[in-house]
Formats: structure tokens, C-alpha cells, sequence
């Protein structure tokens, strides 16, 4: 087999691309918005993308979480599959089991990869499963990531805080918006007394819902989303209004209408919602942790126009509204419209190792 790894000198070349995740529809998250975006994306540049998901194949609940499901003994499938199509490149996109089994093959035969961290998973599983220590996930996930030729990451915090775990070859791959998807709506309005402050993500422990849901603030607090603490979470707090899962122009109007995005997660890497948010022209409301500080901190140019980050995030929220009612020379959606996703595929694309055969 002959083996080319190396960063792609130009975008002009028209490559097949394989991206392997355990994470897509109908699973509503960052993540799967990501892949779906840069696919297309990819598409429109010229390249061939073909993605292997869950999709179609026997899977199971994974624990703690049944709404994602895991795909097992795909191995002979999977090589089937590569083998068929025979990819010029291969990104691994998430550490589940067909991330895994990708891995096993590629190694087996000799294949350059990426990977991607998405996520804080030492974090999410030691959220769900306090008796793993997060020192062990984070030993796994070393393990998981060496071989990649590149591990690619979303902002400069996260890079230098896996550098600190010890991963090597660290690049970055930023997130960008859909502007045309997510626009402003004017006239667009919930059915709740106002302010409406807005939250959009998975429902989970780790994403540190109650922070919000508990806030003494005016108005109506709307959650967008689901997932396993939807239920006890509706129960804990009736006078908050869940919406489900929503997708396409019903996100859109659910943005829109409102005044606040509030974004209480802790450890997100990014936020993707926070780009959707700003784009339909809220500002934001979080806290200074990584994801919000690299996407709309003090330090970013125009952050403070468009967001404010509090360790109160009570404080933050009443800040935010603030900017809402006393527009600031940089808009929420001038904000988002920097951030283009073309930029982000042409660094995806710089990142992947090319692969011309499989034996």
C-alpha cells in the first residue's frame, strides 16, 4: 500500500472523503450540525463525501442515554465499505464504536487518519458515571487519539489544554454559521410573556440546564431541545416552556422570537448555538469558561458588543437583555456573519492526511 500523508497543498483536486461518526440525525447536537455543514460544504468545493453512521445498522441504547445509539461488530462491514469506496482521506469524527472500529482498520492496513475532539468526554462520562475517574477517560482518550495524523480542535483554549493532557499533533478547525439558514425574523414572536430567554442543546446533566432553568429573572425561560433530563427537568420546572427537538425554519423562529440566548454549559468546547443564536440576532448570556470565552469573550473583537460572561450568570442574563434593548456599533448578526463555515472547510481540508488506496 502506498501511504501519503500529509497536509493537501491546495483545495482544487477533487478527493473522496470518509468521515466516520457515531454521532448523527436523529440526533439534534453541535456535533451532528458540524458534520452535516462541512459535508455539504465539502460537496460544493467538488469532493465526494461519504459519511458512516448509525444509520441503517443494528445498533443499541448507549447507557445513560438512550436517545444515541451505539453501532457493534461492524468490523468486517466498515472495511467492506472503505475498501468499496477506497478514500483519498479519512476523518474519524467521534470516539464511539464505529469510531473505534475505523481506528482498529486503519491501523491494520496501514491508513492515515484525523480525528476530531468534539467534546469534553471525560467530563460527560464522569458527569454520568462518578466512579470512573476522569484521570483514566483521559488516559483512554490519549490512547484513542495518538495515532491520528492530525487531532483536530475548535479553539486555541482547547488546544493548548489537550497539549496539557499530552496530545500531539493538535490543529485547529474552527465553527462556523449558516447565515442564510439563521436569519433574523422580524414580526417572528412566542406565545409567552416577555423578555423570552432561549436554550438550545441536548437536555443532559452536562450541560448544566438547571444553572438557567433556576434563574429569578423576568419573563419566560424556552428550552429547545432533547434528551434523558427532558422529562425530570419539565416536572421540576413547569412554568418553563419545552419545545422538543426543532429543526430548519422552526429553529430559526424559535432564535428569532426570542430576546436572550442564555448558554449555562461549563464545559462545552465551542457552542455552536451560540453562532445560530447571534446570527438571528440575540445577544448572549454565559458564563467565562472555554467555548463562550473563545466565541464571544472580552478578548474576541466585538465580543463585548454581543455577549456578557458572568460567574453570575443571573447577572450575565440581565446584562445581555441590557445589549438586547441598547444595541451596541457591532450587531449580533454583523457579529456571526464573520464567521463564515467556508473558512472552516478549507481548514478541515489543510488538516486531512491523504490516502490514495486500501489494499
Amino acid at each position: 500500500m502506498r501511504l501519503q500523508p500529509g497536509p493537501i497543498p491546495g483545495v482544487a483536486a477533487h478527493l473522496k472523503i470518509l468521515i466516520v461518526t457515531d454521532a448523527w440525525s436523529p440526533q439534534v447536537n453541535g456535533v451532528v450540525r458540524t458534520l452535516e455543514i462541512l459535508g455539504k460544504d465539502l460537496a460544493a468545493l467538488g469532493h465526494t463525501v461519504r459519511t458512516i453512521t448509525p444509520l441503517g445498522r443494528r445498533t443499541f441504547p448507549m447507557p445513560t442515554y438512550p436517545e444515541i445509539r451505539l453501532a457493534f461488530f461492524q468490523r468486517a462491514a466498515m472495511t467492506r465499505e472503505i475498501r468499496e469506496f477506497a478514500p483519498d482521506a479519512v476523518h474519524i469524527a467521534t470516539e464511539g464504536s464505529l469510531g473505534m472500529t475505523a481506528r482498529r482498520i486503519c491501523l491494520k492496513h496501514g491508513i492515515a487518519f484525523t480525528t476530531a475532539f468534539h467534546t469534553r468526554f471525560a467530563e460527560y462520562v464522569h458527569a454520568r458515571a462518578s466512579m470512573v475517574p476522569e484521570k483514566v477517560i483521559w488516559r483512554w482518550l490519549r490512547w484513542f487519539h495518538h495515532p491520528a495524523t492530525a487531532v483536530m480542535v475548535a479553539t486555541q483554549t482547547l488546544k493548548r489544554e489537550l497539549a496539557g493532557h499530552g496530545f500531539k499533533h493538535l490543529a485547529l478547525w474552527s465553527r462556523g454559521v449558516d447565515i442564510e439558514k439563521f436569519h433574523p425574523m422580524p414580526g417572528v414572536c412566542h406565545p409567552f410573556e416577555g423578555p423570552i430567554w432561549i436554550y438550545v442543546g441536548r437536555l443532559a446533566v452536562e450541560k448544566n440546564i438547571e444553572a438557567f432553568l433556576a434563574l429569578d429573572i423576568p419573563g419566560t425561560k424556552v428550552v429547545v431541545g432533547d434528551g434523558p433530563a427532558r422529562l425530570p427537568l419539565s416536572r421540576k420546572y413547569p412554568k418553563v416552556q419545552f419545545l422538543g427537538a426543532l429543526t430548519g425554519e422552526a429553529l430559526t423562529r424559535a432564535y428569532a422570537g426570542s430576546d436572550v440566548f442564555v448558554f449555562p454549559s461549563r464545559t462545552d468546547t465551542f457552542g455552536l448555538v451560540t453562532l445560530e443564536a447571534l446570527a438571528c440576532g440575540l445577544t448572549v448570556a454565559a458564563y467565562p469558561v472555554e467555548g463562550p470565552r473563545d466565541v464571544v469573550g472580552p478578548d474576541v473583537p466585538g465580543g463585548s458588543d454581543v455577549a456578557v460572561l458572568d460567574e453570575d450568570l443571573r447577572t450575565a442574563c440581565l446584562g445581555a437583555l441590557a445589549l438586547a434593548q441598547n444595541p451596541r456599533p457591532i450587531t449580533p448578526r454583523g457579529f456571526a456573519i464573520r464567521h463564515s463555515w467556508r473558512a472552516c472547510t478549507l481548514q478541515f481540508l489543510s488538516n486531512i492526511a491523504v490516502e490514495p488506496d486500501l489494499d
